[in-house]
C-alpha cells in the first residue's frame, strides 16, 4: 500500500506498518475481507431478484462477467438427478444450461455453444464432470487442442461445450450447493491474456456461488411446485359433465400464467331428474397445490349432495356444514344454477360468489341479483334461492372473479363492464360467444385464473 501522496500528513506515513511486516500482512488481509464482504452484499442484491429460475441464473452469469471471467456458464441438474448429498457420484452427467454470458470479443468466437435452456451431456473427465462427481472446485488451464497437457479437446473444459472455440485460458468450475445438495455448477473461463485464477479467486467465486445457489434453489423449487400444481389442476379440472340434450354448454378455463401460482377455480354440470341440469361454478380461496386439492374435494362433495335432489340453497347448506367440519379445507365461493328447460326457468343460490349474467338478444347484458350467503366452509351458511326466467334465445353466463376483477378498480366498476356485452347476431355458437366475452371483458394480463361457463336452452 502506498503511504505518500498529495495531502498526506507526514505522521500518516509513520502510522502505516512497514511493507512485509506482520502488520502489513494483517492489514492486507483485513482489506481483502472487507472487499469480499462488499462483493457478497452486491451479489445478494443483484442475484435472486425474482423466483424465475432462468432469470436468476442469468443474473449470476452477468455478475461473473466481466467481473471474474470472460465467459460464464450456469448449468442446473434435472430434479431426478439431484443427489442426496454434496456430490453426484455415478450416473448420467446431464445438466440443463440455464445461462451463458461472455464478453463481446469472446462471444463471437464461441463454436456454436448450447444455448440457454438446452441440455448438456458432459464427457467423463471434463472439469464440469469432475466438479459434479467430487462436489469440489476444479481449477485448471485450457489450451487449444488440449487441456493441462492431456490432449483432450477444448470443449471438454471451461464449461465444456460453452468454451469450445474460446482458445486457451484459465478455467474455474465451482459447485452450486443448497440445503445440503449439489444442484448445479458455475463454470468460468479467463482468456490467456488475463491473470489466471488463483486460490483467492476460488474462495471469492465460491462464496458468491453459495449465495446465488440459495436463490437458484428457491426458484427451482418454485418452478417445480408450479408445474406440479398446474398438472394436478389439469387432472382434476376435467371438462364439465354431460348435460341433458335440452341444454347447450360451453366452458373455458384460463390459468393466469407461470408468474403466479394457479388457483382453485372450477366448474361442474350435474344431470338431474326430469330433464334438469345443475350448473356449478366456484373458487377456492388461495393458490397452489392445496387450493387445487380442496377444489377437487368440493367437487366430490357437491356430486354427492346434489344426488339427493335438494334445491340449490339447501345443497349449499349441506356443503357448508360438511366442509366446516374439517379445518383442512379452505373456504370457497360457489354459485349454483338449476336449469329447468321445460319450464324455461333457472333457480340460483350463491355462497359469496359474483352474480350470474344473462345475455339477451334485445338489449345489454343483465346482472342477475342473487342473495349472497357466506362462503362455503365457514359454518355460517344461511342461503336463499331466487328464480329467474330463462328463454331459449338467452345465454346464461357463470364466471369466476378473474374475468372481471382489476386490482386498481372497484368491483362494481368491473361488473359494469359485463353489462356492456352484446349478443352476436342470431344463433351463434356458444364457443364464439365465449371468445367475444374473453376478448371484451378479460384483462390483458390476468392476476387470477379465469373460469367461464355458458349455457343456453335448446329448442
Amino acid at each position: 500500500m502506498r503511504s505518500e501522496g498529495p495531502g498526506t500528513d507526514p505522521g500518516e506515513a509513520e502510522a502505516l506498518p512497514a511493507p512485509g511486516s506482520a502488520g502489513a500482512v494483517a492489514l492486507r488481509a483485513l482489506l481483502a475481507d472487507r472487499a469480499r464482504l462488499a462483493l457478497l452484499d452486491e451479489a445478494a442484491e443483484g442475484i435472486g431478484t425474482s423466483l424465475d429460475l432462468e432469470a436468476t441464473c442469468a443474473e449470476l452469469a452477468r455478475f461473473a462477467v466481466p467481473r471474474f471471467a470472460d465467459l460464464a456458464s450456469v448449468e442446473i441438474l434435472p430434479p431426478e438427478a439431484l443427489p442426496t448429498g454434496l456430490t453426484l457420484g455415478s450416473g448420467p452427467l446431464r445438466a440443463r444450461r440455464t445461462a451463458l454470458e461472455a464478453v463481446p470479443a469472446l462471444r463471437r468466437r464461441l463454436a456454436d455453444p448450447v444455448p440457454p435452456g438446452g441440455w448438456v451431456r458432459h464427457r467423463s473427465g471434463c472439469p464440469t464432470s469432475q466438479c459434479l462427481e467430487s462436489g469440489q472446485v476444479f481449477l485448471g488451464h485450457q489450451r487449444p487442442g488440449g487441456a493441462d497437457g492431456q490432449g483432450a479437446r477444448p470443449e471438454q473444459h471451461a464449461s465444456c461445450e460453452a468454451g469450445a472455440g474460446a482458445g486457451s485460458g484459465s478455467v474455474l468450475v465451482v459447485p452450486l450447493r443448497a440445503r445440503g445438495r449439489l444442484i448445479g455448477v458455475l463454470s468460468l473461463l479467463r482468456s490467456a491474456q488475463g491473470t489466471p485464477f488463483d486460490e483467492d479467486d476460488t474462495v471469492t467465486v465460491q462464496a458468491v456461488a453459495d449465495r446465488a445457489a440459495r436463490s437458484i434453489d428457491n426458484a427451482r423449487r418454485h418452478a417445480l411446485a408450479q408445474d406440479l400444481t398446474m398438472e394436478l389442476q389439469r387432472a382434476l379440472l376435467a371438462e364439465p359433465g354431460s348435460p341433458h340434450a335440452n341444454l347447450e354448454l360451453a366452458s373455458r378455463y384460463l390459468p393466469c400464467g407461470m408468474s403466479a401460482m394457479v388457483g382453485g377455480d372450477w366448474f361442474e354440470t350435474i344431470r338431474l331428474s326430469f330433464g334438469r341440469t345443475l350448473l356449478v361454478i366456484g373458487d377456492v380461496m388461495g393458490h397452489g397445490v392445496e387450493a387445487a386439492v380442496d377444489m377437487n374435494a368440493y367437487r366430490t362433495l357437491l356430486r354427492y349432495v346434489a344426488a339427493t335432489d335438494l334445491p340449490p340453497h339447501r345443497i349449499l347448506r349441506q356443503l357448508d356444514h360438511l366442509t366446516s367440519q374439517s379445518d383442512a379445507t379452505r373456504p370457497a365461493t360457489c354459485l349454483l344454477a338449476l336449469v329447468e328447460p321445460a319450464r324455461h326457468r333457472c333457480t340460483f343460490a350463491s355462497a359469496g360468489h359474483l352474480p350470474p349474467t344473462l345475455l339477451r338478444p334485445d338489449g345489454p347484458a343483465q346482472l342477475l341479483a342473487v342473495p349472497t350467503g357466506p362462503p362455503l366452509g365457514t359454518g355460517l351458511g344461511d342461503y336463499q334461492a331466487v328464480v329467474y326466467s330463462l328463454d331459449p334465445e338467452q345465454v346464461l353466463l357463470l364466471y369466476t372473479d378473474g374475468l372481471v376483477e382489476r386490482r386498481t378498480e372497484d368491483i362494481d366498476d368491473s361488473l359494469a363492464r359485463l353489462t356492456r356485452l352484446r349478443r352476436l347476431p342470431g344463433g351463434e355458437p356458444l364457443e364464439d360467444l365465449l371468445d367475444q366475452v374473453l376478448a371484451t371483458v378479460a384483462p390483458a394480463a390476468p392476476d387470477d385464473d379465469i373460469a367461464v361457463l355458458a349455457a343456453r336452452i335448446r329448442v
